[in-house]
């Protein structure tokens, strides 16, 4: 679990993050959501050690992050898994290769080794063979993603962070790329934390949901909860289309 307690971050003298309290658990998709400019990306970046916070504790099972020395946080760079917006694969490298690349980093392993491990996450994201020697170029945006996720887990991380994984996707492919990392937390009880303002994946695999509000924690719940969420600036969120505008109708009907 990662533990967040009054955590507040200022730039330039104007504080961004205020007194935020949330747990993000194991085996659960934790949600980050809020508009644009509310911190919520902020918060990710702070939790991840991107940002040095001005006071509060972001523990990693008991470890705080401020406190940690280069060394330890090094350390926790091995445990931590990252799955980026623009996938942000290595155009010079095959897609085997990409995912290799942070077991040549950062284990012991053979070459065998890291190549079995590899193909072993790849095919863990459905991802066929025949696309293992082929440049992230030559594969198409999905497949793409596929790739960088299972270059997230291949470390086997406890901890994985994804900055608005179905960006550029269609609807189709989206579902499909939030269901894989709904099933791959679950399944290897990781603490992941996803970035998102899609309400279609919030719907899909929230069992968990913080909502950033101007820098304060406005609400938080679950995907069950939120349509029911007694928060005025939430609900002008979660009800801003005209899809969601006639579902709310239809539960005022109801």
């Amino acid at each position: 679990m990662i533990s967040v307690r009054n955590l507040t971050k200022s730039f330039d003298g104007t504080t961004v993050l205020h007194n935020i309290d949330v747990d993000f658990r194991d085996g659960e998709t934790n949600m980050i959501i809020g508009r644009s400019g509310s911190g919520k990306t902020v918060l990710m970046k702070s939790v991840i050690g991107l940002h040095r916070i001005d006071e509060g504790r972001i523990e990693y099972d008991g470890r705080n992050l401020p406190d940690m020395t280069m060394g330890e946080i090094r350390m926790l760079r091995r445990e931590v898994g990252m799955l980026f917006q623009g996938a942000a694969l290595f155009d010079s490298m095959s897609v085997l290769e990409n995912v290799m690349y942070p077991l040549e980093m950062f284990s012991s392993m053979t070459v065998k080794e890291m190549e079995e491990r590899a193909k072993f996450c790849l095919q863990r994201v459905d991802l066929q063979q025949r696309a293992y020697n082929l440049a992230p170029s030559e594969i198409s945006g999905g497949m793409q993603k596929r790739t960088a996720i299972a270059r997230a887990i291949a470390l086997n991380p406890k901890y994985l962070f994804c900055d608005e994984p179905n960006s550029g996707l269609d609807p189709e492919t989206s579902l499909i790329i939030d269901r894989l990392i709904h099933d791959i937390t679950a399944e290897f009880n990781i603490v992941t934390i996803v970035n998102s303002h899609d309400m279609n994946s919030i719907m899909e695999i929230g069992d968990h949901i913080l909502f950033i509000d101007k820098g304060y924690k406005g609400w938080e719940g679950t995907k069950d909860t939120i349509f029911t969420a007694d928060n005025e600036a939430l609900n002008n969120l979660v009800f801003a289309s005209n899809l969601y505008k006639k579902v709310k109708e239809a539960m005022t009907k109801g």
